[in-house]
């Protein structure tokens, strides 16, 4: 599943494969604004099934904070 998150995330941003990893912070990926982070929300819930509350959403900073409110745990 983690490996389908980050696709898709690179997908929505329009970046080369291997971009987005476990350890990007969200800041470092120049595509990623704020109007990206809700567009990968919403493709998140919409092609994965993964529900973030946009509340929390808002406060993500890095793929491992994504990764854990996706629900996916080390």
């Amino acid at each position: 599943m983690k490996e389908k998150i980050i696709a898709l995330i690179e997908e929505v941003l329009k970046v080369p494969k291997g971009t987005v990893s476990e350890d990007t912070m969200i800041a470092d990926v120049e595509q990623w604004d704020s109007l990206a982070h809700v567009m990968i929300i919403g493709e998140l819930e919409e092609k994965l099934g993964v529900s973030i509350p946009l509340e929390e959403a808002v406060e993500i900073t890095s793929m491992k904070e994504l990764l854990e409110k996706a629900g996916l745990k080390e």
